[in-house]
């Protein structure tokens, strides 16, 4: 089998700094954050008030009413996204010449819909169990996000889910590479798609101390890698994009935005819910990723970090890039970009690699956000508060999850 190389050809946003991608992308290098007051629902009596919220997001902008009530919140999300990454693409997925079976959509979400969950428990209890919707379960599945989109294009080939927690859109993206490069595919839509910032996902989070509690300065809560962070921020969005075999894209002319060039992928082993303290499981997996790249270490410009800005996490992930990267560690240019958005759980990872696409094409390096006072051990460049003009030919975006599951993507310019 000839060596299929997979490139990035479009790209699409629904997050809390904004719909699209060129928007996110200006108030990111801006230092603009999304962190705000709630205003889904009714914060009184929570510990936590704040959070990245999609204040703008209507769904009557994309869906009728009809269509908007047979999706949750992730998966309208999902399908907006799902949308501008097509449109971007310059595919007419509707209209496809070539053999449907051959497209598909492989995307990520921790959680999946968690606000149909909610409302249809609550009308279970209150009204009986005979005024719970017939839509409840195609709602809330994981799968549901995937789904939809492939219905909505008519994609026939591989459409599945994946659920590793905060490593869903990586693992996710991973696996639609995988398909591309195994000749099962020639294009995929991947990425994640996330939405529980509900009564229920705010609730669960801050009853196990992992959300900042920083609510009368919203704008400041979310600090990776400052010894003053208390936590994370609970975000929604959804970042999506098209993967394409290199020759199906230049055959059709189609405008390459960047290369995939490999991913890594490990397990703690260790605890539910904390990362290895060494962050051996992370480092394992950035290590593997340049292998798979078949990429030295010292060619890496640009590290898109996990950065959730809890305690643990962060130390290790510095210890992790200290011991995947030995002495570049301290050449790269690290930063994490949920300083501006917050945490997106399974859908940071498209998110994030969105941003290093971006960074990567405008030879910037996004900023890490309200870092004052780095915390001992967190040592490297972070990007401090400023965006950075630099080249960066080649990035990593690490995405690491509760179960102990760690994921990495490497990302290349296309030459």
């Amino acid at each position: 089998m000839t060596n299929r190389r997979v490139v990035v050809t479009g790209m699409g946003l629904i997050t809390g700094l904004g719909e699209r991608v060129d928007t996110f992308w200006k108030n990111i290098v801006a230092g603009v954050s999304g962190v705000r007051k709630i205003s889904l629902f009714d914060t009184k009596g929570f510990d936590v008030e704040i959070g990245g919220e999609c204040k703008d997001f209507d769904a009557g902008k994309y869906f009728d009413r009809k269509a908007a009530r047979r999706m949750d919140r992730f998966s309208q999300f999902a399908v907006a996204a799902a949308r501008e990454a097509v449109e971007t693409s310059g595919l007419d997925l509707r209209n496809y010449s070539g053999d449907p079976g051959r497209l598909g959509v492989i995307l990520g979400s921790g959680i999946g819909g968690l606000m149909e969950f909610e409302q249809q428990f609550l009308r279970l209890i209150e009204k009986g169990p005979s005024k719970v919707s017939a839509f409840t379960i195609p709602n809330l599945m994981v799968n549901a996000a995937s789904g939809n989109i492939a219905i909505e294009y008519g994609m026939k080939g591989i459409t599945s889910a994946v659920c590793t927690a905060c490593a869903s859109a990586c693992h996710a993206m991973r696996d639609a590479y995988s398909a591309i490069v195994d000749n099962h595919s020639d294009v995929m839509i991947s990425g994640g798609s996330e939405a529980a910032l509900t009564p229920l996902g705010l609730s669960a989070f801050a009853a196990i101390k992992a959300l900042s509690c920083r609510n009368d300065d919203p704008e400041s809560a979310s600090r990776p890698f400052d010894k003053d962070r208390d936590g994370f921020i609970l975000s929604e969005g959804s970042g999506i994009l098209v993967f394409e075999e290199l020759e199906h894209a230049k055959k059709r002319g189609a405008n390459i935005l960047m290369e995939v060039l490999g991913f890594g992928a490990s397990t703690d082993a260790g605890h539910i819910a904390q990362p290895a303290e060494n962050g051996s499981g992370a480092a394992e997996a950035m290590k593997i990723c340049l292998q798979n790249a078949k990429v030295n270490h010292d060619e890496i410009d640009y590290i898109n970090a996990h950065g959730t800005s809890t305690g643990l996490g962060d130390i290790a992930e510095a210890m992790a890039i200290k011991t995947a990267f030995g002495d570049h560690a301290k050449i790269l240019a690290v930063s994490s970009t949920k300083s501006a958005t917050g945490h997106l759980l399974g859908a940071s990872g498209g998110v994030e690699t969105i941003a290093t696409i971006m960074a990567m094409r405008n030879s910037i390096a996004p900023p890490t956000l309200n870092l004052e006072n780095p915390d001992e051990g967190c040592d490297l460049d972070f990007v401090p508060k400023v965006a950075r003009e630099m080249p960066i030919r080649k990035a990593m975006s690490n995405s690491f999850g509760f179960g102990g599951h760690n994921a990495t993507i490497l990302l290349g310019q296309y030459e």
